[in-house]
């Protein structure tokens, strides 16, 4: 099996639920921090890819960054999303699990399981 790679911030629910999961299910993986460990451009945009999304779609509104510059009233393009997403950790949702060629925003983290039924 491919290696998992688990993008979170440990003191997340969602994130420590979805560690739990794979545990339990007697997953190998390797937990990232994208806190201390930050996404590039690069990694953020092949992860999007890989889960067929697009930086709006992954943004999270409820958070404090996103209130503050004001997101909900400005019309940003979607690269110009994922460059505020780079600089800002906050306005990622998590946890992000990536197995090979895919990925799921795991959230609920049930849907980690589609990414065990997609690559077989």
């Amino acid at each position: 099996m491919e290696k998992i790679n688990v993008y979170e911030k440990p003191t997340c629910t969602t994130c420590r639920k979805t560690v739990k999961l794979l545990q339990e299910k007697g997953y190998e993986f390797d937990r990232i921090n994208y806190y201390i460990k930050p996404f590039t451009k690069n990694k953020l945009k092949t992860l999007l890819k890989k889960m067929d999304m697009k930086p709006s779609e992954l943004l999270r509104k409820n958070e404090k960054a996103y209130k503050e510059l004001d997101m909900k009233n400005n019309s940003y393009s979607e690269p110009q999303l994922l460059d505020k997403m780079v600089a800002n950790h906050d306005l990622v949702q998590r946890p992000i699990v990536e197995l090979g060629n895919k990925a799921v925003l795991a959230r609920p983290v049930e849907k980690i399981e589609e990414l065990f039924k997609q690559t077989g």
